[in-house]
């Protein structure tokens, strides 16, 4: 066990265990990053924005039409375009984004919460995919049942 000194390696060593990780319906899996424990701390400043990102998906997925899905620009850079399969979060700061590129490659995107400034884009469905990825709804989803978890588990023992 680590011995912890100062203010900031506690807030560190009770944060860096938090780490999430969605992906969308039929793509590939999330690397195991092991789930942490449920703690009564205080969000970080990405786990609040993981879950505000994941409220913007599923609000700009209720306009798309059946023919198109999300994808995200970089804003600021000449990356192009992902269309996202995954969103996670690694506490304190740092949001990860999957997905694929124009070409269909692999990418990940790690942005620190201070640089957080991405553009939603709608782009053509891909003809391999006979229904629209819809990220936002299940990561949206998949946000309630933990809260829902959370919520039970704090619940008083019944007598």
């Amino acid at each position: 066990m680590t011995e912890i000194h100062t203010a900031a390696e506690a807030l560190e060593a009770d944060a860096l265990p938090r780490a999430q990780e969605l992906r969308a319906e039929g793509c590939e899996p999330a690397p195991p990053m092991g789930r942490a424990a449920r703690s009564k701390a205080a969000k970080t400043p990405a786990e609040w924005a993981f879950q505000r990102v994941v409220l913007y998906l599923r609000q700009f997925e209720e306009g798309l039409t059946p023919d198109e899905e999300v994808a995200m620009g970089f804003t600021g850079g000449a990356a192009g375009v992902l269309r996202i399969e995954g969103l996670g979060f690694s506490a304190p700061d740092i949001l990860t984004f999957t997905g694929r590129d124009a070409q269909g490659r692999r990418c990940q995107q790690l942005i620190h919460v201070s640089r957080l400034d991405i553009l939603l884009r709608a782009v053509p469905r891909p003809p391999e995919h006979p229904e629209p990825v819809r990220i936002g709804f299940r990561l949206a989803r998949a946000l309630e049942e933990e809260d829902g978890e959370a919520r039970d588990g704090d619940a008083a023992p019944a007598t």
